[in-house]
């Protein structure tokens, strides 16, 4: 999948801006039971190698200056995913097979 152009070359996201990405939480993903795993949307779109880290980031980013749009809306709006793919991979991510604890 060709990766789109930058819209804006000259800006690099500093360190700074993502860090509060990394930051503990009581919501972030932890660890259910015997290894597995909660796994979020943006998660998965890397993994499946839809997005890479860096867009799903700037993508986070632009959610949270947009608070109403989902990420899915935030990554099409950038260009980063057609929105076939990202209707693709919602239909992947939420058929995954899920273990009740």
């Amino acid at each position: 999948m060709q990766q789109p152009e930058d819209t804006n070359p000259g800006k690099r996201t500093s360190r700074r801006e993502i860090a509060h990405y990394f930051e503990y939480s009581n919501s972030g993903i932890q660890v259910v039971s015997d290894g597995l795993q909660e796994m979020c949307f943006g998660e998965f779109l890397v993994e499946k190698r839809a997005v890479n880290r860096m867009q799903l980031f700037e993508a986070l980013q632009y959610q949270d200056k947009e608070p109403d749009k989902r990420l899915g809306e935030c990554m099409y709006e950038l260009g980063y995913l057609p929105a076939a793919a990202l209707l693709f991979h919602l239909e992947q991510w939420n058929n995954m097979e899920t273990v009740l604890v």
